[in-house]
């Protein structure tokens, strides 16, 4: 129960300001609270793809957490969200997650482009995206310090879909 009193999101409509004329326009943001967000009980309910369920399930998850929950739908609807919670709540997971099901697997595009603050959670990052989209054939890779640049480049080349 303490899980749920502590995960917060908060929900802002993909809305950005727009040059239009040499001005900018500035379009109203609006946050929605968690409290206001419908949680989704189960994996299965979030509509996702069969191979990333798969995937879901293989990594040994078998319930969505508070934050996974409230953020995971929203994330995939191409709303920004601003999820906060205590660690090891989910939250690596959640990006991964809703990484791997907005991927467009026949291209070999990089699609997503995720920062995270420290090398750890990037390489946790790219291990999660890695297993979670096995059975879609995801390919990720982290570019992080104190690795090969030449190792980067060569991996970039490779048409990786995700870069964290």
């Amino acid at each position: 129960m303490a899980e749920i009193a502590t995960a917060r999101a908060s929900v802002v409509p993909m809305t950005r300001p727009v040059q239009g004329g040499g001005k900018v326009l500035k379009e109203k943001l609006e946050f929605v609270p968690s409290d206001d967000i419908k949680p989704i009980m189960s994996f299965d309910q979030m509509n996702l793809k069969d191979e990333l369920l798969r995937g879901i399930y293989n990594y040994g998850f078998e319930k969505p957490s508070a934050i996974q929950q409230r953020a995971i739908r929203p994330i995939i609807e191409g709303c920004d969200v601003i999820a906060q919670a205590q660690s090891s709540i989910g939250k690596t997971s959640m990006i991964a997650l809703a990484s791997c099901q907005t991927v467009d697997t026949s291209s070999r595009e990089v699609q997503v482009l995720i920062l995270s603050p420290t090398r750890e959670l990037a390489t946790q990052t790219e291990k999660v995206i890695l297993a979670m989209g096995n059975y879609m054939s995801i390919q990720a890779h982290s570019c992080i310090g104190g690795k090969s640049v030449g190792e980067d480049i060569r991996k970039l080349e490779n048409r990786v879909q995700v870069v964290s």
